[in-house]
């Protein structure tokens, strides 16, 4: 299970992978903290570590 705070919130996450297994981060006296990206990588079982999210550039002309 996961809890995420997304700002307004609360989330909880819970999933089973049933052939690969979560690339949790190590248990230290530090908090993990991820961004959006890193918990959808973390929840579908990829390597979190290795998303990175990029900026968008809001439209200059509307």
């Amino acid at each position: 299970m996961t809890v995420w705070w997304d700002g307004s919130g609360v989330c909880l996450y819970s999933k089973r992978l049933e052939k690969a297994q979560f690339c949790w981060p190590r248990i230290g006296h530090n908090r993990v903290q991820l961004n959006h990206a890193q918990l959808m990588a973390l929840v579908d079982g990829m390597d979190w570590k290795r998303v990175r999210s990029v900026a968008v550039k809001p439209p200059e002309i509307v």
